[in-house]
């Protein structure tokens, strides 16, 4: 009989292998979660056949989200089988969003699985594990009444692990629009923002470690109002200020903002702010009224309009990304058609679009009037070859263009460094350009399939 290996014997040897999935609030989850894991001992590998521990960090944005992880886990079963042969303990754990939204019913139907966590108590993660290597199936998805924040990994801890020259640093968690069509109010809570306090510590532990630019990240972080040192409830516009003045911060990004959060002070910042970069992702959605408010979006068309008109005006040289839905519950041809229009008139450096799919639970996929399959896959086709003309033409806009670079990490081939525009797009440029970390001016020259190629100036 093959022994497992205990505790004891693994303390200093124990992987854990994260797979993400979905959004950019995962990842920086999933670095948390690694980072948590690593004070008890794991260290981190990118083979799973390597894993003591696996966990799946899920979304749940898309339709069959749920099949794919069940579908993952079939695989995962049988490498974990393979291990325990060998006499090796394999944990498999199932996080994110698909684990908020089916809790016990993914140990139910995957009884490989040996621990379910929710977004809301990772803070919890290391105990979870600990239940877990003891025999039990755990289950963590209860709402945390205490402040997750306050428990973020390195939250306490004088320095945090840089994993580059570019971070993310939650600020704002959960969401309280209730669009008709998103799981997130149900998966991720209501909004909740961490205090100032919280997020400069953070920030200057992240500049410590050798970090440039730090993206702010919520699901809806425009909406973020937080403790201020003094007292008063804070706006995001005055938080990027404070941030800034972070030694080693360079740049500045936040994401994924809600057109009825972008207040004047926060406009005022990109006018007034160099540390901001000229790029906003402002997710509409739909360009038609109607389908606008089953959407429960709760703005216009035309308020959106004008609304960017304002940005523009107060930050000239702003890029535009954004976010759609095609075939939505009762969309007509004209409504598509609405769309069309304001995809033309804004002009977007970088969008997604996506074909809706039915979310369980929320009220969009109750109601009648769905389109057909087929209807949804040509506007999707019309609509992402409109954008995909947008973008190569904002690329090409550049070309000669001088603009500032951040070297974020060497090329795929020799010589070659790849840094970061202001407006988020891969430039490729020689390694005499400087260093990673550095900021240096350089000079578009040609664009590529999904970068832009510059030389120093």
């Amino acid at each position: 009989m093959n022994r497992i290996v205990t505790d004891k014997d693994t303390a200093a040897a124990r992987k854990v292998f994260v797979k993400t999935y979905g959004c950019q609030m995962n990842v920086y989850d999933s670095q948390r979660m690694a980072d948590a894991l690593a004070a008890e001992g794991y260290v981190a590998t990118e083979a799973i056949e390597d894993a003591d521990l696996v966990l799946l960090n899920t979304c749940h944005i898309r339709e069959k989200a749920a099949e794919k992880v069940y579908s993952e886990l079939g695989r995962i079963r049988g490498i974990k089988a393979e291990r325990e042969q060998a006499g090796r303990e394999t944990l498999i754990g199932v996080a994110g969003c698909v684990a908020q939204a089916e809790g016990e019913e993914i140990i139910r139907r995957a009884p490989v699985v040996d621990l379910v966590i929710g977004p809301q108590t990772y803070h919890r993660l290391p105990d979870v594990v600990k239940k877990a290597r003891a025999g039990a199936k755990v289950v963590e998805t209860e709402y945390a009444i205490e402040d997750k924040f306050a428990h973020l990994p390195g939250q306490q801890a004088k320095a945090v692990r840089a994993r580059g020259v570019t971070a993310f640093l939650t600020v704002q968690e959960g969401c309280d629009k209730f669009c008709t069509f998103c799981v997130v109010p149900y998966t991720r809570g209501s909004e909740v923002s961490r205090p100032v306090s919280q997020i400069v510590d953070e920030a200057r532990r992240l500049a410590d470690a050798g970090v440039r630019e730090i993206t702010l990240l919520g699901q809806n972080v425009n909406a973020w109002h937080g403790a201020g040192p003094d007292g008063r409830e804070w706006g995001l516009g005055e938080l990027l200020f404070k941030l800034a003045e972070v030694p080693g911060v360079a740049r500045l990004r936040y994401t994924t903002s809600h057109p009825r959060d972008m207040d004047d002070a926060l406009i005022a910042a990109h006018r007034d702010l160099k540390a901001l970069m000229p790029y906003l992702h402002l997710p509409v959605q739909s360009g038609s009224d109607r389908i606008l408010k089953a959407m429960n979006r709760k703005h216009t068309a035309a308020e959106y309009l004008q609304l960017i008109e304002r940005i523009r005006t107060a930050q000239p040289d702003i890029a535009m990304s954004g976010d759609f839905i095609v075939g939505f519950p009762g969309e007509s041809d004209a409504d598509f058609a609405d769309t069309m229009t304001i995809v033309r008139e804004v002009g977007y450096a970088q969008a997604f679009s996506f074909k809706y799919s039915p979310r369980p639970g929320t009220p969009a996929s109750e109601r009648g009037e769905q389109v057909a399959e087929a209807v949804k896959n040509e506007r999707l086709q019309e609509l992402q070859a409109l954008l995909t003309k947008q973008q190569h033409a904002f690329a090409e806009s550049l070309v000669g263009r001088e603009i500032d670079l951040l070297l974020e990490k060497h090329g795929r081939h020799a010589g070659q460094l790849i840094g970061r525009s202001p407006w988020l797009q891969p430039v490729i440029v020689d390694e005499n350009a400087g260093g990673i970390g550095d900021i240096v001016p350089v000079r578009i020259t040609r664009t590529g399939a999904n970068s832009l190629f510059a030389e120093g100036v």
